[in-house]
């Protein structure tokens, strides 16, 4: 099973305009709303590409509710939290003449003590009979910031990571086997920019340097980086017949190399996986929604190379 766990699940309204004036006053052509934020997008991405499956999440209120409806419907498995707060409301705008996207995003709501304590008790009993994990997401305010460590130092089965800054440093000494930031989340966390391919390559044997396996570094429709202490890879994406949307799209991504793991492949192959379930992903307009079929088939496609580093270490 994959269990994808996470703090900060997001209802989404989607806007679609075919053609946003700002400061104006703008008619949605479209208006759609579904479950989405990091965790529920992986969890839905896991279970749409087949294979069983969990979504771990709080949930809470009005918006909550809404959710827990769209997972019955969809038949996406899942174990809710229950919280005093309400899920937070994102917006995503969509401009059809431009291809332009805005995301307007809330911040996940403060959780109490409570109610961490039962994700930590629920994730791990669930993360026992697991066979893959995807932690996912950021941190609610006022969380502390080594949450994560605690919930995942005693987990046994692999991890795929998927978060940044001072939460991902804390967990690397506990050697997980995939953690995934992009490019922007990389450089934060490593506290520096990363405007020159040297510099982030540095920047990701930091983080194997620091006791991550294997660092994935995505960077929206460039190039797709992959590294461990031993080897350094270099993915194509996949060019989309279409983008619709792409939020989501590193949600996919780190279900999707999940999937690949968990079937037994080695983390290159899974990672190439990842990259046709992100491609999937971008076509959809709503996030995560795969076709199983489609992204097994074009995973062949993806074109990656094992490089030689550009200076020795």
């Amino acid at each position: 099973m994959i269990l994808s766990a996470g703090l900060t699940p997001a209802w989404q309204q989607i806007l679609v305009f075919d053609e946003y004036r700002h400061g104006q006053v703008n008619r949605a052509a479209e208006v759609h709303w579904c479950a989405s934020g990091k965790v529920l997008n992986a969890g839905i991405a896991a279970h749409t590409l087949g294979g069983p499956s969990l979504t771990l999440s709080p949930l809470g209120g009005a918006s909550g509710e809404e959710i827990r409806r769209e997972f019955d419907e969809l038949g996406v498995p899942a174990r809710w939290i229950p919280t005093r707060s309400a899920v937070r409301v994102c917006t995503t705008l969509l401009e059809r003449s431009t291809g332009a996207i805005t995301e307007l995003v809330e911040n996940g709501r403060p959780l109490s003590d409570d109610e961490l304590a039962a994700f930590r008790s629920a994730f791990a009993e669930e993360a026992r009979r697991s066979d893959a994990a995807v932690v996912i997401g950021s941190l609610p305010f006022g969380t502390p910031p080594h949450y994560y460590r605690e919930l995942i130092e005693e987990v046994r089965c692999p991890l795929v990571l998927d978060f940044r800054g001072p939460g991902l440093r804390s967990v690397l000494e506990l050697r997980p086997l995939v953690v995934k930031p992009n490019r922007d989340e990389l450089a934060e966390t490593v506290g520096r920019p990363l405007d020159t391919e040297a510099k982030l390559i540095e920047a990701m044997r930091s983080l194997t340097d620091g006791g991550a396996q294997w660092v994935l570094v995505s960077q929206g429709p460039g190039p797709v980086w992959l590294a461990s202490s031993a080897a350094l890879w270099r993915f194509e994406p996949l060019p989309p017949e279409q983008v619709v949307n792409p939020i989501g799209c590193g949600d996919a991504l780190a279900a999707g190399t999940a999937w690949g793991i968990l079937a037994g492949w080695s983390v290159p192959e899974a990672v190439a996986l990842g990259i046709s379930a992100a491609a999937d992903s971008v076509r959809q307009l709503l996030p995560c929604r795969l076709d199983a079929a489609t992204v097994v088939a074009r995973r062949r496609q993806v074109r990656g190379e094992q490089l030689t580093e550009p200076q020795p270490r």
